[in-house]
């Protein structure tokens, strides 16, 4: 099973038939199964909500709002409306909605480098003036410093070269073309 930095408690219940969930009550990651649930199956499943809560738990910290709105005005970038963590984004890194100026990015970034979220940030920033992959949206994003070197970290991320990320989106929203 996973490690976690919380104490964790696997509650069988007879009352549950299918569903599994999981939350922090007192310091505890309570996970509550079916009873009647096969245990490699119920690991399974225990593993992957204690990895959700902590990543839940992770990008808590981070203000993406006042990260996009710092990097937005340091790479004369569209504001957004509205940046927030999505627990959704199973095949991408982060995607907006250029009508409405609102980004959402991925929770299994919560534990990447800060450069990397950032780099995430600026691309979706430059989809707010740039809708597609043009080589103008290239040259707004190609702005941020560590971008080459990002885009490198999330292919490897993807790839599954990076041993406790390995659970991370398989499709890297990143065009290198």
């Amino acid at each position: 099973m996973t490690s976690s930095s919380l104490p964790v408690k696997v509650i069988a219940s007879s009352r549950r038939k299918k569903t599994v969930a999981a939350r922090v009550v007192n310091g505890v990651i309570e996970v509550r199964v079916p009873a009647a649930m096969p245990v490699d199956q119920r690991d399974r499943h225990v593993d992957n909500l204690v990895a959700r809560v902590e990543r839940q738990r992770s990008a808590e910290h981070i203000d993406l709002l006042d990260r996009a709105q710092t990097l937005s005005r340091r790479f004369d970038l569209p504001r957004p409306t509205s940046v927030q963590w999505s627990a959704r984004q199973k095949l991408r890194w982060g995607s907006c909605t250029p009508s409405e100026g609102s980004i959402r990015i991925s929770d299994r970034m919560a534990s990447f480098p800060a450069w990397v979220i950032d780099y995430v940030l600026v691309h979706e920033l430059a989809h707010l003036t740039e809708p597609n992959h043009s080589r103008r949206f290239h040259e707004l994003v190609a702005a941020y410093p560590k971008a080459e070197r990002a885009e490198g970290f999330l292919i490897a991320v993807s790839l599954g070269h990076a041993g406790d990320l390995a659970d991370a989106p398989q499709q890297c929203v990143v065009d290198l073309q």
